[in-house]
This record gives structure tokens, sequence and C-alpha cells, in this order.
């Protein structure tokens, strides 16, 4: 049901189980701000066996210059920690959670400091960067 929800989004494509595994989901993340509204993001989401009393994990499988997504793909996603989670959540929030974090960066939510202050004090290097990196790397978007 929950995975039927989240094919239905708009804000992701081709949502399914990875090798079968209901447990493991795969897809792609549609941004729709500049500048990663140019490509597709794969994501990862991993179901605890005691879901949903326990948090899923999200993962960016395609690399993202980005402040709250870490050089292996963790995201700093306060819904999906223990202390905030809340069994009602469904999967559909946390991925819209993640997308509004990557459309909108905040400065509350980061893994890589750097980059965060790079986004504030140097926009244009930051941008430009962040493009490469979604050339380079970024699937196309789907139709």
């Amino acid at each position: 049901q929950e995975l039927e929800e989240v094919r239905s989004w708009e804000g992701a494509r081709d949502v399914r189980p990875l090798d079968g595994n209901v447990r493991r989901w795969t897809g792609l993340l549609l941004p729709n701000n500049p500048p990663y509204n140019t490509g597709a993001f794969r994501f990862e989401l991993t179901f605890s066996p005691n879901h949903p009393l326990e948090p899923p994990c999200a993962t960016l499988r395609t690399p993202i210059y980005h402040p709250s997504v870490d050089l292996e793909g963790r995201i700093c996603q306060p819904l999906t920690t223990h202390g905030h989670w809340e069994p009602t959540t469904r999967a559909i929030q946390v991925l819209q959670d993640l997308l509004l974090q990557l459309d909108s960066p905040d400065p509350g939510r980061l893994l890589r400091p750097d980059v965060a202050r790079e986004l504030q004090e140097r926009p244009e290097e930051f941008r430009r960067l962040a493009e490469e990196h979604i050339r380079l790397h970024a699937e196309p978007r789907p139709d």
C-alpha cells in the first residue's frame, strides 16, 4: 500500500523493491528547484524488520554536491532519527522531506559544513560545482 502511494507521487519515478526485497526500495527523486532540477537522483529506502516501530534509512545513491548529504549518500534527516520517528509516519513523508531538503537546503541540517559555507559565502561557486556534479553523476530526468 505504501509503495503504491509513493509510485503515484510526482516527486519520484521508477520506485520499486530492490532485487525483489520489499524492505529495500529504490527509485529516482526529481527535485523542483535549481540547481538540482536538471537531474534525477537515485535513492534507496531501507526498512527495519521492526518497521514501522523503527524508522527507515534513506540514502542517496547518486553522488550530489549538497550540504545535507555526505560523501556516502547519508542524509541529515531528523524525521528518521529515533528521537523524532513516529510509527504513523509513512514512507512518502520520508521521501517528501528528503525532496524538500534537496530543493531548499536547511542550514540546521548539515553534514558538510564546507559545502554549506560555500553556499552561503560564494553562491556562484557552489552552483557551478553542484551543476558539474549533476552533469557527471545524475541520471536523466524521465518524461
